[in-house]
């Protein structure tokens, strides 16, 4: 029976290469943001050693189209643009040995069904990953944080709402504050202070209106916010639980290369 899991999505009618059928063990990462790609790639080499043994570290190799290309193409609503960004990636990810591809970007991740469909690998996504943790944590009721074409989209509303989770984005106000920050300060790997305190008050909002965690829908969350579970002094530190999406991304990846199940 094949390990493969189910969050796994490959053109119809290809075959894997022989290499996937056996042991993935070459991951390729679709960078989009490149302080987001950097830091996942970051988490991978983490996760890796929390998991494999020295020996058994996977080959990784990271390809990205220039950020202003994504961003014209979001901004007009061209998701066939996005798709052949990503697919393009893809394609030069494969031939550098790549047994699966990803990207922790999510912003684009509408874009990434049409980048699979026809694609030489198949693509792993973050999404599914998020609500299936949130289910085994016995959750109903969660918050996101991520841009606002994230948060008030389809993205993880619906693999939520399949679930029987229910799903809350920060207020108007809150929500056009974070993506400035997002825009203005992490997608040129910075974060203030204040932004930070700003952020754990979003967080403070959400868990007023009962959400019982918090989603990190974003390849740079990592610095967004602290991953502590309960208030702290630390003005990065989250007040509700937090399932950073990028950190389950990683984990799925080194359980695939080391084929251990979920």
């Amino acid at each position: 029976m094949s390990n493969q899991p189910q969050n796994f999505t490959s053109a119809p009618g290809t075959t894997p290469s022989s290499s996937s059928t056996t042991r993935a063990n070459h991951i390729g990462i679709v960078g989009v943001s490149p302080e987001g790609a950097a830091l996942f790639y970051r988490q991978l080499a983490r996760t890796g050693s929390l998991l494999a043994s020295p020996d058994q570290q996977p080959r990784v190799s990271l390809h990205n189209e220039p950020l202003s290309n994504y961003l014209n193409a979001i901004r007009r609503d061209n998701w066939e643009a996005v798709g052949l960004l990503l697919r393009r990636s893809a394609e030069l990810l494969a031939r550098c040995g790549a047994d699966f591809c990803l990207t922790p970007d999510h912003a684009v991740q509408h874009g990434v069904q049409l980048a699979s469909v026809g694609s030489p690998i198949p693509w792993l996504t973050p999404t599914d990953l998020v609500a299936n943790a949130i289910v085994a944590d016995g959750r109903k009721k969660v918050g996101i944080l991520g841009t606002k074409l994230v948060m008030f989209s389809s993205t993880y509303q619906t693999p939520l709402g399949m679930r029987g989770i229910h799903l809350l984005s920060p207020d108007e106000c809150d929500a056009d504050a974070l993506e400035q920050i997002i825009y203005g300060e992490l997608l040129l790997g910075h974060i203030r202070p204040e932004s930070q305190y700003f952020v754990k008050r979003a967080i403070e909002n959400l868990a007023s209106r009962g959400c019982e965690a918090v989603i990190l829908a974003l390849s740079e969350g990592s610095m967004l916010v602290s991953h502590g579970t309960g208030i702290g002094d630390d003005m990065g530190h989250s007040p509700l639980p937090v399932y950073d999406a990028s950190e389950l991304l990683a984990e799925a990846c080194i359980r695939r290369t080391l084929e251990i199940p979920a």
